[in-house]
């Protein structure tokens, strides 16, 4: 399955509580059964987790991390105008490439 987010790309939230703002992808979920595909997108959508201390050097307290954003609600950030697009995937010189749909730019894979 082919998604239009890739770990490490620029992208901008379209909606939600986060809209407009960008960030760099940490991790991507594809889509199963039950749940629709996913990404985590670095200081967006926060949540506090509180944690117990554990053996070792594990301590225990309230820790902010990252939650899952639905894929439907990002658009990659285009290299060459600097602003969300959406993505076209294209086959150059036997391989599938991600390309802007108004610029034509691929996209770093």
């Amino acid at each position: 399955m082919s998604l239009h987010v890739r770990k490490n790309d620029t992208v901008m939230v379209i909606s939600g509580s986060e809209k407009g703002k960008q960030g760099k992808v940490i991790k991507v979920a594809p889509a199963t059964a039950e749940k629709p595909a996913r990404v985590w997108v670095e200081k967006l959508r926060l949540v506090k987790k509180h944690t117990k201390a554990g053996q070792g050097t594990r301590t225990g307290g309230i820790v902010e991390k990252e939650a899952p954003i639905a894929i439907s609600n990002v658009l990659p950030i285009c290299p060459k105008e600097d602003r969300p697009r959406r993505v076209r995937h294209k086959v150059v010189d036997g391989s599938r490439v991600r390309v802007c749909v108004k610029c034509g730019e691929a996209f770093a894979s």
